[in-house]
């Protein structure tokens, strides 16, 4: 299968940039977000929108999806070629608070083009790079003289990622069937920069929990009691202080079971990024790095497991002194995981190693607050390397690798679809999600949807998954 000249569809994009901006401005207007109740009309309006604009873009099947919160929109498009990959496109319509006295320069959902920008709540994340994909397609089709495309493409938009996803997974378990694919394209993702376009490989997943301790049944006189008696704010000190050892490794034994280790392609690849760790700290509020020895700060924050004391507190917290011990002390940690990590294992580890470090005469309650699975696309996958060939015909350079050290709705697909996960994504750093003056770069967005023009021809052309598995 032959693709589409670039300047085919970098004409077409070109001759529909205008109308198709218009639309995008018109779409940030509704203030979707799904984190206040007052807006709960306005995030179903979002997703009504969406689905009239993915049925007048040509797909013969547009559905919004209820669910106990706020609405999802689905999109499918056969290719009609049953041995064709099919791709579902993941984003989210809902979008952060804002309001203009928070910073703002203009109206939050007063969408203003400025220098090259277009600023408005949600214009990178996500509505901006979800909406790429509707001129993405047209040019696609316009390219390759096709009526529909190469791969059976398919969408799947939530209303509630920025509240956390709650219903998502239930979500995906309801309709598995109807989203059933062999790759699923993150478009919620970036770029290092705009000058260093990069593809995101993986994503880092988490679970964490609340530890509490219990000693004395209320506080009591420290020159009566103390030192004969276990201090439980002392132990929960010596909970943190024993996560991990010498070399900053987590010290919780059973921890790094079946981590997938770097490759030194990886570790390569990871080192050509121009990165700066001075202002690598300045966007850190921080003064010096820290961490697992023999791995560097990309390294760190990308694919390596980690443990974090995110709270801890115990005991009298007013001015002045209070001699006492405490009844109870209280100890917030979370874990970020990789691939190859199973997360109630670590869950499991955790629960072991605090019965066996605490001393008798300290009860202790441990509550998990859920878990977010890591997602890890190798980098020899064919799907994956349509998307670097994707992006380079459009932003005409190499295209280098990185990952992400969060944790988001990406592996529930994996999970639940079964499918590796792909990213696409054009948004850069300064583009401030969640910030004030939230903002995308047009000149990359237009590249974002030339990348998926392209895409689509590339991955029918390279990447056969049902003859594979007839093969198989």
């Amino acid at each position: 299968m032959s693709t589409a000249p670039d300047s085919a569809v970098r004409a077409f994009v070109a001759d529909a940039r205008e109308a198709f901006l218009a639309d995008l401005e018109e779409w940030l207007r509704i203030p979707s977000v799904s984190a206040d109740p007052a807006h709960a009309g306005d995030v179903r309006r979002s997703a009504e929108w969406l689905a009239e604009k993915l049925a007048a873009t040509g797909f013969p099947t547009v559905e919004v999806w209820d669910t106990p919160g706020h609405p999802a929109v689905f999109a499918d498009w056969p290719a009609g070629d049953p041995d064709a990959p099919v791709v579902l496109v993941y984003g989210h319509h809902d979008v952060q608070p804002a309001d203009r006295t928070d910073g703002w320069h203009t109206g939050p959902f007063a969408p203003v083009r400025r220098d090259g920008r277009l600023y408005a709540r949600g214009a990178a994340d996500d509505k901006g790079q979800v909406f790429l994909h509707t001129l993405g397609v047209r040019a696609h089709l316009a390219a390759t003289g096709r009526t529909a495309p190469a791969v059976r493409l398919k969408l799947l938009i939530e209303g509630e990622e920025e509240s956390g996803s709650p219903h998502f997974p239930a979500l995906l378990e309801d309709h598995a069937e109807q989203l059933a694919c062999d790759a699923v394209l993150v478009s919620d993702t970036g770029m290092w920069a705009a000058d260093t376009p990069t593809v995101c490989t993986g994503m880092r997943g988490l679970t964490d929990c609340q530890i509490d301790l219990f000693g004395p049944d209320q506080d009591i006189h420290s020159g009566s009691f103390g030192g004969a008696v276990p201090n439980p704010a002392t132990e929960a000190a010596r909970l943190a202080a024993g996560l991990h050892d010498a070399d900053r490794r987590v010290a919780i034994p059973g921890f790094y079971d079946g981590v997938a280790e770097l490759t030194e392609e990886e570790r390569a690849l990871f080192a050509e990024l121009p990165f700066d760790e001075q202002e690598w700290l300045r966007t850190a509020h921080s003064r010096a790095t820290l961490g697992e020895r023999d791995h560097t700060t990309l390294e760190r924050v990308w694919a390596r497991p980690t443990a974090e004391v995110n709270g801890i507190s115990g005991g009298y917290q007013g001015p002045g002194g209070k001699t006492i011990v405490p009844a109870r002390a209280q100890l917030k940690l979370s874990f970020r995981t990789v691939a190859g990590q199973d997360a109630e294992k670590i869950q499991q580890a955790v629960r072991e190693w605090v019965a066996r470090s605490l001393p008798a005469g300290i009860r202790h309650e441990i509550t998990f607050w859920g878990a977010t699975r890591p997602c890890l696309t190798p980098l020899g996958h064919p799907a994956l390397r349509s998307v670097v060939r994707s992006m380079e015909r459009a932003f005409g350079t190499r295209v280098r690798y990185t990952r992400e050290g969060g944790s988001g709705p990406a592996a529930d697909l994996q999970d639940v679809l079964g499918a590796p996960v792909l990213f696409l994504g054009i948004s850069v750093p300064s583009d401030g999600w969640h910030a004030p003056n939230e903002k995308v770069e047009l000149e990359l967005l237009t590249k974002g949807v030339e990348a998926a023009a392209h895409l689509w021809a590339d991955l029918a052309a390279h990447w056969r998954p049902r003859e594979d598995a007839r093969e198989a």
